[in-house]
């Protein structure tokens, strides 16, 4: 079974669609008022340590074990200048992408580090994480949001090792409504990927099942780039 965080649309309604067309169960989380159209929904704020260890009890109650947690819950707000930035935007960038991350691996891995056979976890980052996108749109939240994902990333990869396996998936620009949503669509975003267009939702989605896969089994802190060769460019 998998757990999948912001399940009612974009990157994490694909991964939940990808496993439950193969069969598996899951369990797909959002925020209060969503309603996720696959799978099991539960409602819950991510930046919320009692709304999540709800979640993770309501998960348990259910399945009675986690197998796999995919953290996809994030936000781009509209982009300004770090110089005309309020903190309002930066603490709600920052809570949802980064402490809501920690908290959905910290409340989820308890539970597979409870589990004779462990479990698995991915992180979405993103290509803003290592290589800063900042034109024509300054986002200097998001940009910081995702680094911090991709450390956090590693840090519990090497901490929970040989028991929950930690790996991080970093797409470039994908095709969904928090791309559209943060800022009119760029076409010097598409013309500085080296293969000329966006991800698909599908793509990155396939992406998350291989690192939860056996195939990856030694993968640990790996961050998968997944950008058309946008940061090559």
């Amino acid at each position: 079974m998998v757990v999948v965080t912001g399940a009612a649309g974009g990157i994490g309604l694909a991964v939940a669609t990808w496993f439950a067309e193969r069969g598996a169960r899951v369990f797909s989380l959002d925020r209060p008022g969503t309603r996720p159209g696959v799978g099991e929904a539960v409602e819950v704020d991510v930046t919320s340590e009692e709304s999540l260890a709800a979640a993770v009890r309501t998960v348990v109650e259910r399945a009675g074990r986690v197998d796999a947690l995919v953290a996809a819950a994030g936000v781009a707000e509209r982009d300004t200048g770090a110089e005309d930035m309020t903190t309002e935007v930066w603490s709600r960038t920052i809570g949802v992408n980064l402490t809501g991350v920690f908290l959905s691996c910290r409340e989820f891995g308890r539970v597979m580090l409870e589990q004779e056979t462990g479990g698995r976890i991915v992180t979405i980052a993103s290509m803003s994480g290592q290589h800063v996108v900042n034109v024509p749109q300054r986002q200097v939240a998001y940009n910081a949001s995702k680094a911090g994902v991709v450390a956090m990333t590693k840090s519990l990869a090497l901490e929970w090792a040989g028991r929950v396996r930690v790996n991080a998936l970093s797409p470039g620009y994908v095709d969904t409504p928090l791309l559209t949503g943060a800022s009119p669509l760029h076409p010097g975003w598409k013309e500085r990927t080296p293969v000329a267009r966006f991800a698909t939702p599908a793509e990155v989605a396939a992406g998350v099942a291989w690192l939860l896969s056996d195939e990856a089994a030694f993968c640990v802190g790996t961050e998968m780039l997944m950008d058309g060769g946008y940061a090559l460019a």
